[in-house]
């Protein structure tokens, strides 16, 4: 595997994430830039946590009531435990997870992401999420999931990331295609629709850090799922989201204004 050097000068998403949710692997420029955005949107922790969980909430779904025992997990950030694998495993002891990312400091700790429950399987690919077809042709996907049973393809706060020009609906299309019938997808879309104020500053922070996004309205999130079934409540915002847990601990959407929440989520079955 090639040697990548962490970038420390920059501020990057994913570092910036693990700070503002309470982790200690980011550096200076994340946490200037975690602060910087706060300072412009003091809810964005809550909108973070939100997300986190609306994750949780997603892969115990699916694990748990759907029956899915594969996973598919783009963008995966920094491990943040519980991490989905733990999640599945909770639910589905021989569940295989597949995690994705790009970012060398993800790669570093992915052996975070690979100690799993003994029945199952984590693998980690690297590889970028606007080419498909490296990921479909990765050894560590190959090997891992058995594509004659239901994947469940999860795209969490990521597609915010993808401008017009990588065409995100497609690419998440072309992902999801050789996938049978019965896998689902979970995904999270950034919106501007209940804040926009205050979520364009937090973009504009973004942007002057070389991370320009790309925000979607009701309608633009709806068009990842076209064609697909989805699960009651359909899209809504992510702490909306079939938000009793099913462990019998405290709804965490619960005291949060809708404000406060700039992302859609939503799971979708494949006919």
């Amino acid at each position: 595997m090639p040697e990548h050097r962490i970038d420390t000068e920059s501020a990057h998403s994913a570092r910036i994430y693990d700070y503002i949710l309470g982790g200690d692997d980011n550096y200076p420029a994340d946490r200037e830039a975690g602060d910087a955005m706060c300072r412009e949107w003091p809810a964005l922790p809550v909108h973070m946590r939100a997300n986190r969980d609306f994750m949780h909430r997603a892969a115990r779904y699916l694990a748990a009531e759907a029956g899915i025992r594969q996973f598919l997990d783009i963008g995966t950030g920094i491990p943040t435990p519980p991490n989905l694998h733990e999640i599945a495993q909770a639910a589905t002891p021989d569940a295989r997870v597949v995690y994705v990312d790009t970012d060398p400091l993800v790669l570093s700790l992915s052996q975070g992401l690979l100690s799993g429950a003994p029945e199952g399987r984590t693998a980690y690919v690297e590889a970028d999420m606007r080419d498909p077809a490296d990921i479909l042709g990765a050894p560590g996907f190959r090997e891992t999931l058995d594509l004659s049973e239901p994947v469940a393809l999860t795209v969490i706060a990521i597609v915010h990331f993808m401008l017009d020009e990588h065409d995100a609906v497609g690419i998440v299309r072309r992902l999801l295609d050789p996938l049978p019938s019965g896998s689902c997808l979970a995904m999270s879309v950034g919106t501007a629709d209940f804040a926009p104020d205050e979520v364009g500053r937090v973009a504009r922070e973004y942007a002057a850090r070389g991370m320009p996004m790309r925000l979607r309205t009701l309608p633009e999130a709806a068009e990842f799922f076209e064609g697909l079934d989805l699960v009651e409540p359909g899209i809504a915002q992510v702490h909306k989201w079939r938000p009793n847990r099913t462990d019998g601990t405290e709804n965490p959407g619960l005291g949060i204004r809708d404000e406060d929440i700039a992302m859609y989520g939503a799971v979708a079955r494949k006919p």
